[in-house]
């Protein structure tokens, strides 16, 4: 896609590369982002307990993970036919308790060893919106389907997610204390919420990110949100729910992204992947003839080249 935007690319370092180890957080936005690291083969870890959409949600979470901490039965409870956690997606949620803990335990750890070594971590912010669960008087990540009279919905206000980020980058930067955090507002819309109260939960969220970047280094900014509104106002960057950004969208954010945030020299190495995981996905009229054996071939040799290269890619 011809890139051709007028919000201003800022030169960031250090650089996203082959050497970079990446962590993403937050909402659907950062699995977006992470399945174009994953496709170009980057190293890279994507949201260890699912979907997290507001910023107390990824506060506990690093929280959690950074802090050593772990989780015991008393902390998930049982509904519809499934063991859940309050702290992680539905995504995780089980049948089997000891799988769920398990599995929510594991994923804590894992998430402390990537902290340690990770070059740059996104976050993701989707919403300032949370549910408060009565009994308990928690914010929850996720309510999993449990009746929303058992909530208390409130608006987190610039203070309490400025509090939030600066707690997130904290218990980052305890345990590594050089890498770039990258703070982004998704683009998606929380229509269930209104357009007016979604409109007042970005903006919170903005002014929020803003005041930590200001006063924070090694963080930046990445537009996502900015570029949606102001560049892609076209249906045709809406999926057919027209809350989601289409396919196209979200490719055009992540040329933006690498323009921003990806050295020049990654780019010619993402094209040598793009050619060897075309090259293996391609299917030819006659998978025997001579021709298309030529061409596993070339495949095989230039996916080899690569793997000598950068031993961690996985095709």
């Amino acid at each position: 896609m011809n890139l051709q935007t007028n919000i201003p690319i800022q030169s960031r370092q250090p650089k996203i590369d082959y050497k970079s180890e990446l962590i993403l957080i937050g909402s659907c936005f950062a699995e977006n982002i992470g399945d174009r690291f994953e496709y170009f083969k980057f190293r890279n870890t994507i949201n260890p307990f699912g979907i997290l959409f507001h910023p107390k949600a990824i506060e506990t979470f690093l929280w959690m993970a950074t802090q050593g901490e772990q989780y015991t039965k008393t902390d998930l409870f049982y509904a519809n036919e499934q063991w859940h956690c309050f702290d992680a997606h539905s995504s995780l949620s089980n049948a089997n308790q000891d799988q769920l803990l398990s599995d929510l335990n594991d994923a804590l750890l894992f998430t402390q060893s990537q902290i340690q070594s990770a070059s740059h971590i996104v976050i993701t912010l989707g919403t300032a919106w949370v549910y408060r669960l009565k009994a308990l008087d928690m914010v929850v990540a996720n309510c999993h389907k449990i009746p929303q009279r058992e909530f208390d919905k409130e608006l987190l206000s610039v203070d309490e997610i400025t509090q939030c980020l600066q707690n997130s980058a904290h218990l980052i930067r305890g345990l590594n204390p050089t890498a770039e955090i990258i703070f982004t507002v998704s683009p998606v819309r929380h229509s269930k919420d209104g357009f007016v109260e979604n409109n007042r939960s970005k903006s919170h969220l903005i002014t929020a990110v803003h005041q930590v970047i200001d006063k924070n280094k090694n963080t930046g900014y990445f537009p996502s949100y900015e570029i949606m509104m102001d560049e892609l106002r076209d249906y045709r960057f809406y999926d057919t729910d027209m809350i989601h950004p289409s396919t196209l969208a979200v490719q055009y954010i992540w040329e933006y992204f690498m323009k921003t945030w990806v050295s020049e020299n990654t780019s010619m190495i993402m094209k040598r992947v793009e050619e060897v995981k075309k090259g293996m996905a391609h299917r030819p009229f006659n998978p025997q003839s001579e021709q298309y054996q030529q061409f596993l071939k070339k495949v095989e040799q230039k996916k080899h080249v690569l793997q000598q290269e950068y031993p961690f890619m996985e095709f």
